[in-house]
């Protein structure tokens, strides 16, 4: 054998060798066995025009989509408020997939309990599942607030959540007072951007509208502070410090309302902390009163937005805005809300950032990018890619919109390096593998998953996007801000000469000009 107690080969070397290449070899043996021949023609088929044109002709089955469910983000909401469980109405298998999901990339862990739904409850409905799941939680694992959200069973067979909830407290599951925020969150329509929505819509109305109609609504009286709405953000923990120190720079008094970077980041100091950080209940209540609300992600918060400008508060949305101009306007909206002027520190990293753009303007310039993600966040990047002289040309977004799609096409217009370049709303990956042989470009901007396209295509990944399984700690950094932008830059110009490093790789045949500087 190849491998032995003395002798441990890494994962990635072991199959390699002969005994696993002949296990491997012999599974022709047990399929549907095709020559390679045949399978060659059909993959060089699949790159062709004739082949973009009958994949984008399909309307009936998605390959690959570059999204996720509802329930997904309304964990994510959950983990952003001080010391809540998410108790997510449905099967263990899904609450796995959502845990498993945000601890691959964070590599921390995530709390999230289930009702465990079954065959039983998808017959005769997942009442008792909710008594008994309420009761354990609170029991087990003693939280200030549980957050409650569906997956597809409890919403296929019509579970009534908020009379669930009102029931579990009669039958004393949890104490009557015991705050139980909901939302209705099915995984078949939607995405995790869609459960993001609903479920912090669910949070506010809670406490804004009289927790379930069992109280008083609250009265606004209205004061000099801020609120601050980051969506669903893969870069959560640095993106947040970083939008604490913007408002501390300025003075400014900030309510985020959810902030779920503590959760993500808990030292390793002996103490196990199932709840760490997040918005106190407190802070909710407040938020109420706040001058007005600033969303960084409009697509991602349209539900939301809206509550909140019907409780009298003005409301800006921004398309998490990266890079100069994207921060210029983040910048002048706080000033302007504020009366505050725009502090001399941010304006200097305002003049770092750009003298490191002017710095490495040569190397990307002209540079072609195809990009797919989540809308808001898509925008940001594509903004930020023209303003260093790239090319965006193809920027698609699964659960994108056609008015999110217009306002991509107005930015496109807008400046030289959008022309000629294309937005594909609710396309998959399958999709961008079409034109990425039929339109090649030089970059993806995407997720993990793009790093299967750009074996496939040959087309080098930057890993910018939720979510990121097989880089570690992308996370702790932020993208927000003229801090942000130059981390952006970085990581836009690490792909870039590693790429170019790797076609001068060869001594006297690639390298003849054996370069060390870049």
């Amino acid at each position: 054998m190849s491998q032995s107690a003395d002798k441990v080969i890494d994962h990635e070397l072991l199959f390699r060798e002969p005994e696993y290449q002949a296990m491997l070899g012999k599974k022709k043996d047990h399929e549907f066995n095709h020559s390679d021949d045949k399978v060659k023609s059909i993959v060089e088929w699949t790159k062709t025009e004739d082949y973009k044109q009958k994949n984008f002709a399909r309307d009936s089955l998605a390959v690959n989509p570059a999204k996720a469910c509802q329930p997904l983000g309304a964990v994510y909401v959950a983990n952003g408020f001080a010391k809540t469980l998410s108790f997510v109405h449905g099967s263990q298998g899904c609450v796995a997939y959502y845990r498993s999901h945000f601890s691959r990339h964070f590599k921390e862990p995530t709390s999230c309990v289930s009702s465990s739904m079954t065959e039983d409850a998808a017959v005769f409905g997942g009442l008792n599942n909710m008594v008994d799941g309420l009761a354990n939680a609170y029991s087990l694992y003693k939280p200030d607030m549980i957050a409650v959200s569906t997956t597809c069973m409890a919403e296929v067979i019509g579970d009534d959540v908020d009379a669930f909830i009102k029931t579990s407290k009669q039958k004393g599951s949890i104490p009557e007072e015991f705050d139980v925020p909901f939302a209705h969150t099915p995984a078949f329509v939607g995405s995790h951007i869609t459960g993001y929505d609903n479920a912090l819509l669910g949070v506010l109305r809670h406490f804004w509208d009289g927790k379930a109609k069992t109280t008083e609504p609250l009265v606004r009286v209205p004061d000099d502070s801020i609120n601050f709405i980051g969506g669903f953000d893969g870069f959560v923990v640095g993106n947040m410090k970083e939008i604490r120190r913007i408002f501390d720079l300025f003075g400014v008094k900030v309510n985020i309302i959810c902030d779920p970077s503590g959760s993500w980041n808990t030292p390793t100091d002996g103490e196990f902390r199932m709840y760490a950080g997040g918005t106190t209940k407190e802070e909710v209540v407040a938020a109420l009163h706040a001058k007005a609300t600033i969303v960084f992600q409009e697509f991602c918060c349209e539900k939301t937005s809206k509550f909140i400008a019907e409780h009298g508060q003005e409301v800006v949305v921004l398309n998490a805005p990266i890079g100069v101009a994207g921060t210029d306007k983040f910048l002048m909206e706080i000033s302007r809300l504020t009366g505050k002027p725009i502090p001399a520190q941010l304006e200097k990293e305002r003049g770092e950032l750009v003298d490191a753009m002017a710095d490495s303007q040569a190397h990307l310039h002209g540079k072609r990018f195809a990009l797919y993600g989540d809308p808001d966040q898509l925008l940001g990047y594509a903004a930020y890619l023209m303003e260093l002289g790239a090319e965006p040309a193809h920027v698609l977004s699964t659960n994108g919109t056609e008015p999110w799609a217009k306002k991509v096409q107005a930015l496109f217009d807008s400046s030289p390096y959008g022309a000629g370049c294309k937005v594909y709303p609710k396309r998959d990956l399958w999709h961008l593998r079409s034109l990425l042989f039929t339109e090649p470009v030089d970059f993806i901007i995407g997720n993990t998953y793009g790093k299967f396209l750009e074996r496939d295509t040959k087309t080098p990944l930057v890993r910018m996007v939720f979510p990121i399984f097989d880089r570690h700690h992308y996370h702790r950094y932020p993208t927000w801000g003229y801090e942000g932008g130059l981390r952006v830059l970085v990581m836009l110009l690490d792909e870039f000469f590693e790429a170019l490093d790797g076609n001068t790789m060869e001594i006297a045949k690639t390298d003849y000009s054996y370069d060390i500087i870049r």
